[in-house]
């Protein structure tokens, strides 16, 4: 036999249960979210790759290419940085690139900036 008091609590975690686990998953993927920003705007200016001149000692750090949606092509960005793609050489993920090229041929970006191939070369720096 089940007693009164069971309905209610049943009802209550009902409620609080996935309240709460909502809750918890939104903490965690801000917290992610400022994390990865975080690293990369300081692990890529201190470890990685300088493929461009640049007017500081920003880098390419791949390992958090797909996390930031390609922003850590950093020393991409900061050669260029008025370029929709940052990951500009041959095998670099720009996801975040994709999605902006995706918006502009559903029509709901318009006039994005793409990387011209002789502003790079100019801006390349010798291997």
């Amino acid at each position: 036999m089940v007693g009164p008091g069971s309905y209610s609590l049943d009802a209550l975690l009902g409620i609080a249960l996935p309240t709460t686990l909502i809750f918890w998953a939104g903490l965690v993927r801000m917290a992610l979210l400022h994390h990865v920003t975080w690293s990369v705007n300081s692990i890529c200016h201190v470890v990685g790759e300088r493929p461009f001149a640049s007017k500081d000692k920003a880098t390419n750090f791949w390992p958090l290419a797909i996390l930031s949606f390609g922003e850590s092509w950093h020393n991409s960005h900061h050669a260029d940085p008025t370029v929709a793609r940052h990951g500009v050489l041959r095998g670099q993920i720009d996801p975040g690139a994709r999605l902006i090229w995706l918006f502009e041929r559903a029509g709901w970006v318009r006039d994005v900036r793409w990387p011209d191939p002789a502003r790079l070369a100019a801006k390349r720096v010798p291997a």
